[in-house]
């Protein structure tokens, strides 16, 4: 049996795809870990606590529970690793040259570890960009995900880890905090739209941004990792696509239900970082490899969330 175990469980991302594998595989093949220890009351399946850049405690908890796959999603992101540059470089790249060394040494079955568009730059093809381009990031996050996505596909030709990746669009989730990322806004607005208030964008109206409803983001996942070996070509970082909208358009699809609400728009340093990134992504590799398809439109994904949403006005 697959027991797998789920860095950075407690981040936005990992509450969710935590969740989504215990209901696949059985709680009992599930372990959820994090820096933070209070983020054990989210799961039903085992919890440890981990420090990423500690390789010593993570062999432990690999021998200790068996563990033939990792889910790697401990990271800082974009906005956030802007404040702290050198630590978010050390706690992205070390986390991972840990969790790839281990592979190799324990000869796990599979390691997942997500990439981002952070890894696109201001000399990438904007519209349509392409699974393989020019990438010059201008954020310390994406430079850590350019490189880490050297070092997985090093690791598979070199010693064979069967390391699976996607390159995420902006996630847009109901179920937890944003993380400190440059979309983030894409989720802040549901709750002021909620709250009756006036949504302050840290972004332009008319930024054009790929993004994925999270639902989506935990199918391209699963559906990536479930795929036969065989049938992934790109060992690097796969294109996912999904929506691209502007925050504009996000706004008034909201304004669908409810019409009194309104924007402003207040755009910041994370404008300069949102600039260098596509408009929107092809992703026609990974259609082919392992035939991934979205199934969320704006609206759809709107609805759901508006119907589910629960914020304390």
């Amino acid at each position: 049996m697959e027991k797998i175990l789920v860095t950075g469980a407690g981040g936005q991302l990992g509450t969710e795809l935590t969740e989504a594998l215990a209901g696949r595989y059985g709680t009992s093949a599930i372990i959820a870990s994090d820096i933070n220890e209070k983020a054990a009351s989210r799961f039903d399946c085992t919890f440890e606590v981990l420090n990423v850049l500690d390789k010593d405690k993570m062999a432990a908890l690999i021998d200790k529970h068996e563990v033939t796959q990792v889910y790697h999603l401990a990271a800082i992101l974009s906005a956030a690793g802007e404040k702290n540059p050198l630590f978010t470089w050390d706690l992205n790249m070390k986390s991972l040259l840990n969790v790839l060394e281990l592979a190799r040494e324990k000869n796990l079955n599979k390691i997942y570890w997500p990439s981002s568009i952070a890894v696109f730059g201001p000399h990438t093809r904007a519209v349509d960009t392409p699974q393989y381009c020019v990438m010059d990031p201008t954020t310390v996050y994406g430079i850590s995900k350019l490189a880490g996505e050297r070092w997985c596909e090093y690791y598979n030709k070199i010693y064979g880890v069967d390391v699976r990746s996607l390159r995420y669009p902006g996630l847009i989730s109901y179920k937890a905090a944003p993380g400190g990322g440059t979309t983030d806004y894409a989720v802040e607005i549901y709750h002021s739209a909620l709250k009756g208030e006036t949504f302050n964008c840290f972004l332009k109206a008319d930024t054009h941004l790929p993004m994925m409803y999270m639902p989506d983001a935990i199918k391209a996942t699963i559906d990536l990792m479930e795929a036969p070996a065989e049938s992934i070509s790109v060992r690097s970082s796969y294109n996912v696509g999904a929506l691209s909208f502007t925050p504009e358009e996000i706004y008034n699809s909201i304004k669908k239900f409810h019409p009194d609400f309104k924007i402003a728009y207040s755009p910041d340093f994370r404008q300069n970082i949102a600039a260098s990134w596509p408009d929107s992504i092809d992703d026609s590799v990974a259609r082919e490899d392992w035939n991934w398809k979205p199934e969320f439109d704006l609206d759809a994904m709107t609805k759901d969330i508006l119907e589910n949403l629960v914020v304390e006005k």
